[in-house]
């Protein structure tokens, strides 16, 4: 089968097993700006977007500015503007597959070297939300105090060139500047990052930074901005080489970076949007008055399991996250996790089946059509989805014995290499110390535990350190396998 370019001119020549969009893509105008144009926004705020367009012509109004922040996002600029901003959505579930050209995208542009271009668009009045999937990374934030970090190199480089920002919160902070000084209303700043309270997190960041800019430009961020909370779920993988030659092969598209994802996806939106939004909820969006239940389910539940079936398996040798969970000791231990540890946590959430709910996420994560790697989720998850729950484990007086058997699995990753001696890549802000941290105590957490930006008043937890010792210990003496073997028989999962 000859493959056939991507692009606005090649869509009626698409194969009938394709779905192309039922509006003009050529018609979609920018109304949100979204920093950080990577996968699981393509798979996720901007299908949203797109099936309300198959749905509403007024709709085509909100189409979406991606922007890339990082040095390696120009690859992304590059593959999607010669496609007309056009995109491949493969969505899979077993054996079946659903394969949908997305036109969501207004424009791609890549803002790693200079945000001008980026700064004007932000500018422009009809732009009415700026959204972001950056990672907690990308917020500079002190990991102990979820605020921002003066010192993080990123802002210190704001602060010393605030119009030419370069961090995520500097291009906020710099966007409301100039729509305050042209006597604009500000657009909604919405995060669709794991973060718990992701948009009280994102507010208090930009005003940290405003704050050391301006005091008046930061009362007015504070009286005129919404910062909605937002709770996020689809399981998308990074597109690998293999699989666009396999779009190609199975359905003519030649597409330089399209997206693979599972069916499942949830959106749970706080509804405070003063400029106005989509009607997103037309296509399965939630919107609700608090989505700190909905956030606090996933980040316990989902976030904090994958997490600790990431770094277990890493250890076991396992490459991906459905080949570990093919271990039925993996899902008994995270079946056990959620059930006994992280579930207990989370207060009631209205309209949540738990149990079901616990169910699908071990099916999600076993789904054998979603090659997700273990070595992606044990880069993008941020600790604190296991340190959180730990801390109210403990002050509730309770057992932590299998958080701390995946906080012990982290430990003896990050030392960077794997239990054969073979080096593990280890992509953190704080890489470094903790390969050197991790080496200098071995078995013993002490030091890691040490690392106050990470692990707060947790160093001075006798319990916790006692918990973290057995296990790391085990996993130093017996290996992975083994340590789990071993706590399977203690805690009786």
């Amino acid at each position: 089968m000859t493959a056939i370019e991507l692009n606005r001119r090649t869509l009626a020549a698409l194969p009938a097993s394709v779905q192309v969009p039922a509006y003009d893509p050529a018609a979609v105008a920018p109304g949100i700006v979204h920093l950080g144009l990577g996968g699981f926004h393509r798979a996720h705020m901007a299908r949203y977007t797109h099936d309300l367009m198959e749905r509403r012509p007024d709709a085509l109004r909100w189409g979406i500015l991606g922007a890339g922040l990082l040095p390696g996002d120009r690859a992304m600029e590059q593959a999607l503007a010669p496609q007309d901003g056009l995109y491949t959505l493969v969505e899979r579930s077993g054996e079946a597959e659903t394969v949908t050209v997305i036109g969501a995208l207004a424009g791609v542009l890549f803002a790693g070297e200079s945000s001008a271009t980026l700064l004007a668009a932000m500018q422009d009045p009809a732009i009415r939300i700026v959204s972001l999937t950056v990672t907690e990374n990308g917020y500079c934030l002190n990991r102990a105090t979820k605020r921002l970090d003066p010192e993080h190199p990123a802002i210190r480089q704001d602060l010393a060139t605030p119009e030419a920002p370069r961090s995520a919160i500097g291009i906020l902070v710099e966007g409301f500047r100039r729509r305050r000084a042209a006597g604009l209303p500000p657009f909604t700043a919405l995060t669709c990052d794991n973060i718990q309270h992701n948009g009280e997190v994102l507010r208090q960041a930009v005003l940290d930074l405003a704050e050391a800019r301006d005091p008046a430009l930061a009362a007015w961020i504070r009286a005129e901005v919404a910062f909605p909370n937002t709770m996020v779920d689809r399981i998308t993988p990074v597109t690998q080489p293999g699989q666009v030659e396999e779009l190609r092969a199975r359905h003519g598209i030649a597409d330089r970076w399209p997206v693979f994802a599972e069916t499942f996806r949830q959106w749970v939106i706080e509804d405070r949007f003063p400029q106005g939004r989509p009607a997103w909820e037309e296509v399965g969006a939630q919107f609700v008055a608090d989505v700190a239940p909905y956030e606090f389910m996933k980040l316990r539940l989902l976030n904090a399991s994958h997490l600790a079936i990431a770094g277990l398996g890493r250890l076991a040798g396992h490459v991906t996250i459905d080949e570990t969970m093919a271990d039925p000791l993996f899902r008994a231990y995270m079946a056990a996790l959620m059930d006994r540890e992280t579930g207990p946590t989370l207060p009631p959430v209205p309209g949540i089946d738990l149990a079901d709910y616990k169910r699908t996420l071990i099916e999600r994560f076993a789904n054998t059509a979603i090659r997700d790697t273990v070595e992606r989720v044990n880069t993008d998850a941020p600790i604190n989805v296991l340190v959180d729950p730990i801390r109210d484990r403990l002050r509730m007086g309770g057992d932590v014995g299998l958080l701390a058997l995946a906080l012990a699995a982290w430990f003896r990753r990050v030392r960077g290499e794997d239990e054969q001696g073979a080096p593990i890549e280890v992509k953190h802000p704080l890489a470094a110390l903790l390969r050197e941290k991790a080496i200098e105590g071995g078995p013993d957490p002490a030091p890691l535990l040490g690392i106050r930006p990470l692990f707060g008043e947790l160093a001075d937890d006798t319990r916790l350190a006692a918990a973290v010792g057995h296990w790391l210990g085990s996993l130093y003496a017996v290996g992975s396998l083994e340590t789990l073997r071993r706590a399977a028989r203690e805690a009786g999962f």
